[in-house]
């Protein structure tokens, strides 16, 4: 336990390289035994992808709260250890108020991505069950356009459409549109992969995994440990040439 320990320190110690293009951020939820009863806690984490399309978990903190302090705390910790994103092109975030606040003090100028999975679901919580499916699938629509402009027409008929039946609902989708689009300035290549943060969470499935076996974890150190030893998995298995995403390469970005 004590080597594995040391391993999860280091891990948070590192330097890191700042050659990400792409940054996803997010923050997933797990059960962790406290004094009195199981409380959910966020595990922060960062995903990055470089321009040759090599993947990595770059950090993950176990934090009390998805705060704009939690994040600011983690966001400085990754820039001051070398991500200062210099070469970032994007970044790929949930809506959270907290982050969106604490990107406004650690990374304010780099383009910013709205995932389009998380956006949905609100949408359907202000939808009647009724017109949920309907109303959903065609919405699906404006992100499959071909570019921004067929985006934002795909937007105008389906706002339309449902204004008048389902106003609050239109409202969320079109209060973030702007941002919802930003991945279609990028290469056709590279959108379905930086439309959502779902990248996050497929990842962390294996970590959901030995929860559900266990119900929750005994404390925060066996949660990171856990964690951990999923994150160096993939960090390993993604470090081979042939785990590279497919459509990345070094001169794929030139006219984003």
């Amino acid at each position: 336990m004590l080597k594995v320990w040391t391993d999860v320190e280091a891990f948070h110690k590192r330097p890191l390289e700042d050659k990400y293009i792409y940054l996803f951020l997010d923050g997933v939820h797990l059960g962790i035994k406290g004094a009195v009863k199981r409380k959910k806690r966020p595990v922060l984490l960062a995903y990055g992808i470089t321009e040759d399309g090599q993947r990595e978990l770059v950090g993950f903190r176990v934090a009390r709260s998805e705060s704009e302090a939690q994040w600011v705390a983690f966001l400085n910790d990754l820039y001051k250890r070398g991500l200062e994103g210099e070469r970032l092109k994007l970044i790929v975030i949930d809506g959270g108020k907290g982050l969106i606040a604490a990107l406004d003090v650690v990374y304010p100028y780099t383009k910013r991505g709205r995932c389009w999975a998380h956006k949905l679901r609100n949408v359907a919580n202000y939808l009647p069950k009724k017109y949920q499916g309907e109303c959903i699938n065609e919405a699906r629509s404006i992100y499959e356009a071909p570019h921004r402009r067929e985006a934002v027409a795909r937007f105008w008929e389906w706002a339309n459409e449902w204004r008048e039946i389902v106003p609050k609902a239109v409202r969320c989708l079109e209060n973030d549109l702007d941002e919802l689009l930003t991945f279609l300035d990028f290469p056709e290549a590279h959108r379905k992969t930086i439309r959502t943060t779902n990248v996050i969470e497929r990842s962390f499935g294996e970590v959901r995994r030995r929860a559900r076996t266990m119900s929750c974890f005994n404390n925060v150190r066996s949660c990171e440990r856990i964690v951990y030893a999923v994150v160096a998995h993939l960090n390993q298995k993604w470090e081979r040439p042939r785990a590279r995403l497919k459509g990345f390469y070094k001169s794929s970005l030139k006219a984003a």
